[in-house]
């Protein structure tokens, strides 16, 4: 197991060189530039060239690609364009609200889609079966940001039940440490401060929930179904066992394998940043940022963030990986 992944781990490092070069490539050849997005359209030529030289981009590519890889090496990810703040700050401003946002909605949709989807199995050819599955269908055909937009509508703002943006009441005066609010709130036992950043993530955690939570449905079911079918599960039924050993022995441990690589690549794909839904409830992630820092040619924001993002990419599906050996006790890892 520790063979696997320290493999695994230095499976990270040509995977980010590779990636550094692509984004270099990518990112010169965006249209405009970082003094387009500062100076707008009315720069001189002058003051044009004056931003080039002092940001390094009037060097060879070569050049700016190597001071790049030198600053990496050092954990120096450089100084963001438009904000004037190194990357690793707004990096760990922005990345806490972006993993509660994450957790919050992989733990909706894990919690509701892997119930759903063996009852779906379970029932199958029932109205309970045809109704998860159209729910699912929907699920996965109703646009993000178009639920957010609802949500926000009937349950901020004309229920007036829940907050309709922002990670925290900035009145409540809560104590920073992590810049997980929930955490925060845990930790310096302020509990208020705890309640209410939780609050502020149940309308986006719902909207955000929405796709994961419908493939986690449509997974799983077909997983059940395809192991309900095998001769270990009728024979266990046939000596008698309850339905409660049946369903946790033999059934969901069998089925959760693709289950899991499901949400281990949906959570990969939310911790990368929700940008409608961040934008609509003005949630201070790093989806909504990065969108900025690519409308304003922000190069080291951008470098700084995919690369990071790649790497938490990485060590979720690392995670997984190891939770097969937990699932299926076949399973090895070498």
């Amino acid at each position: 197991m520790f063979r696997f992944i320290v493999r695994r781990l230095l499976q990270v490092i040509p995977t980010l060189f590779g990636l550094s070069i692509l984004l270099f490539i990518w990112l010169h050849r965006l249209p405009g530039g970082p003094e387009t997005a500062i100076l707008g359209e009315r720069g001189t030529p002058e003051m044009r060239a004056a931003i080039r030289r002092n940001l390094g981009l009037d060097e060879p590519i070569l050049v700016q690609y190597g001071r790049f890889m030198k600053r990496l090496i050092q954990f120096d990810l450089g100084t963001s364009t438009s904000t004037k703040r190194e990357v690793t700050t707004e990096f760990l401003q922005r990345f806490p609200g972006t993993v509660e946002l994450t957790v919050m909605a992989m733990l909706i949709a894990i919690g509701l889609g892997i119930p759903l989807g063996y009852l779906a199995a379970r029932r199958r050819g029932t109205i309970v079966d045809h109704a998860s599955v159209a729910g699912s269908l929907i699920g996965i055909c109703i646009p993000v940001f178009f639920l957010a937009y609802v949500l926000k509508a009937v349950f901020a703002e004309n229920l007036g039940w829940l907050p309709s943006a922002g990670r925290q009441d900035p009145t409540i005066g809560a104590t920073r440490i992590t810049n997980f609010f929930v955490l925060d709130g845990l930790m310096t036992r302020e509990w208020d401060a705890a309640a209410d950043a939780l609050i502020h993530l149940i309308l986006p955690g719902l909207a955000l929930a929405s796709i994961p939570l419908a493939v986690i449905v449509r997974i799983t079911r077909a997983s059940v179904l395809e192991v309900l079918g095998e001769d270990f599960v009728r024979t266990a039924e046939a000596k008698g066992l309850t339905e409660s050993v049946v369903r946790r022995r033999h059934v969901l441990r069998n089925a959760m394998l693709p289950v899991a690589t499901s949400i281990g690549l949906l959570t990969g794909q939310l911790l990368s940043g929700a940008v409608l839904t961040e934008t609509v409830f003005a949630f201070s992630g790093i989806g909504a940022f990065l969108a900025d820092a690519i409308s304003q040619r922000d190069y080291p924001v951008l470098q700084g963030f995919i690369l990071i993002i790649a790497l938490v990419y990485v060590l979720v599906n690392l995670v997984v990986d190891v939770s097969y050996t937990l699932i299926d006790p076949r399973v090895r890892v070498r």
